[in-house]
């Protein structure tokens, strides 16, 4: 018998690439494949492959097919659960496979609808697919997720991936969220485990991310006598052209020529000799950043798509399932050498905020967050500074009472752009800018994370990353007026971020499961202020700064509001500018 004869595996983003290796495998092995994703003709190559291979090898297997479904849509997600459930077809393995490059760019210019789109399909996307799965899920049954090796975490060090915030952001909590499932789903016998298989040779890496890439390196700095802002527009026609015939390459040089000159008024005939210039320079950085990746890997190789698929079917095996349950594998293959990012206590600075103006973006939970962010806030006035706190309006109306009966404060929509830039430039007005704490509040889940409604889950990642993407966005771009479109102006520029993410939970019985899901967040936050920050000191050769504080210690204990102010002061400091140290868990002593 075939090994996974008489079995149902569910692959997300199944039409190409992986997604549509892992069915064919499978196949092979006897399963029955559900195959899904957003585009209909993709998806129906796949169903006749992999109908060639079930009459191949004899398994009487079938195929389900469900075009139209993307992983972040709610409703369809639910509906093609509700079809199967109604078909008596119960699944035996869920592959979250599906995913997207998102935008390739400096977060500062990253657009952010775009920016929540990627954390959309790639976490809640692998939420919602996992949760509503176990309608059709028995005892014995696995959710394997592939993720990425760039969001680990090693000794000392946050691994950063410069140009892909909200993938970073996405994956790292990815990896959480598979870690939190494995303890909440013990009770029905249903396995989690994650994969991170490295780089793969894909045409999505060859032709998408890495000469975006290269791209975004060429648009922050202008290319010859094109600005940032000009650069960007030609992009849009050229990056794609790699690859492409000679006719595709000149017709494509030639529309981004045209759309060139409508903003500047050049010389079409001049851009166009630019833009083959500057299309050669894009081929030649992503070669090289391909390069220097394998060069990170012992046998210098990329994964093939059929090693990852086997490293999936390998990890559906029932005793290594078990084996592996709730891990991450594999840990890594590729060896890449950064910087320690990640620290305890901060050194010590005296504080000093004269004539400064700190924000502080409060989304308190509890009247713990409320009592942390008026300590500060008074700690900043008590040193010659100005606090303005804005508020979040979903923050409970008595917290929102008590911050603004003794500061400067204003209740915000924090998802409203125009509402938070025109604060902002308020706040500009009371003196020189250039801080912001952005203070995320507790995570309160009072079920486990399988059991939240897709309205709660919704709401814990518009807290936890979007949310705060949004107002960090938006500081930056009052820190650095016109940087977005102009990364130039970022150079030597000086301001600081400070993230104080979700507290660790506290007391004396604190279990796995309950840190865990904590973690899924802070495992978002992680990736995201690591990789800002490198796109700020490294890219931007700016002295503007992103920091993450995350409280709590891991036996339990309350975190120190006084330690989080030093640390606040040691972040506006010059000193900080000189240090890799990006993460700290200021309440740890290990």
């Amino acid at each position: 018998m075939l090994k996974f004869q008489n079995k149902v595996v569910l692959v997300t983003g199944s039409g190409t690439g992986i997604g549509q290796t892992v069915a064919k495998l499978f196949a092979e092995n006897g399963a029955g494949i559900i195959i899904l994703g957003r585009r209909k003709e993709p998806l129906d190559d796949t169903k006749k492959i992999l109908d060639e291979i079930i009459n191949r090898v004899k398994s009487n297997a079938k195929v389900w097919l469900f075009p139209g479904v993307d992983v972040s849509d709610e409703v369809g997600v639910s509906q093609m659960y509700d079809s199967l459930q109604k078909e008596g077809v119960f699944v035996d393995v869920v592959v979250n496979n599906a995913g997207v490059s998102g935008p390739v760019t400096c977060f500062a210019n990253s657009p952010l609808d775009e920016f929540k789109s990627a954390v959309g399909i790639h976490l809640t996307g692998t939420f919602w697919t996992s949760v509503q799965a176990l309608k059709v899920m028995k005892p014995g049954a696995k959710i394997i997720t592939i993720s990425t090796f760039f969001t680990e975490e090693k000794s000392y060090e946050q691994r950063p991936y410069r140009f892909r915030s909200p993938y970073t952001a996405a994956q790292g909590a990815k990896n959480r969220l598979s870690e939190a499932m494995s303890w909440e789903l013990v009770e029905k016998g249903i396995v989690s485990i994650a994969t991170n298989p490295g780089p793969v040779h894909s045409d999505r890496i060859y032709k998408t991310v890495y000469p975006k890439a290269a791209a975004e390196f060429l648009r922050v700095s202008g290319f010859e006598d094109l600005t940032p802002a000009e650069v960007e527009i030609a992009n849009k026609d050229i990056v794609g052209l790699l690859g492409e015939d000679e006719k595709t390459i000149n017709e494509g040089i030639a529309k981004g020529a045209n759309a060139v000159a409508k903003t500047n008024g050049g010389d079409v005939q001049k851009i166009s000799h630019t833009l083959a210039k500057l299309l050669a320079k894009i081929q030649e950085i992503a070669e090289k950043v391909q390069k220097n990746t394998s060069f990170m890997i012992a046998d210098k190789q990329f994964l093939s798509q059929i090693q990852v698929a086997q490293t999936v079917l390998t990890l559906a095996d029932d005793d290594i399932a078990k084996t592996l349950n709730g891990k991450v594998i594999p840990g890594d293959r590729v060896f890449y050498p950064v910087k320690p990012h990640i620290a305890t206590i901060t050194p010590t600075i005296p504080p000093s905020f004269a004539s400064e103006v700190v924000v502080f973006a409060i989304d308190a939970t509890d009247k713990h967050d409320a009592d942390r962010a008026e300590f500060l806030a008074q700690h900043v006035e008590k040193n010659g500074g100005k606090a303005v706190c804005f508020i979040s309006n979903t923050t409970p109306k008595e917290l929102q009472d008590s911050i603004s009966s003794k500061f400067h404060s204003h209740v915000i929509n924090f998802a409203n752009i125009e509402e938070v830039q025109r604060w902002f430039n308020t706040a500009k007005t009371v003196g020189k800018l250039s801080t912001l704490v952005y203070i995320t509040g507790k995570i309160s889940i009072n079920s486990k994370i399988i059991e939240l409604s897709r309205k709660n889950w919704d709401s814990l990642v518009d807290k936890f990353v979007n949310t705060p993407a949004t107002v960090i966005q938006t500081a930056l771009e009052t820190f650095v007026p016109g940087g977005k479109k102009d990364p130039r102006k970022y150079k030597d520029a000086k301001a600081t971020v400070m993230i104080i993410g979700p507290d660790l939970p506290t007391g004396p019985k604190v279990s796995g499961a309950d840190r865990a899901r904590v973690e899924v967040f802070r495992g978002a936050l992680r990736p995201f202020a690591t990789t800002v920050n490198q796109e700020l000191s490294d890219v931007l050769s700016s002295n503007v700064r992103s920091f993450l504080v995350l409280p709590g210690s891991i036996d339990g204990k309350d975190s120190d509001n006084a330690k989080i102010a030093s640390a606040l002061n040691y972040f506006v400091s010059d000193s900080s500018r000189r240090s890799s140290e990006v993460i700290f868990c200021v309440d740890e002593t290990r």
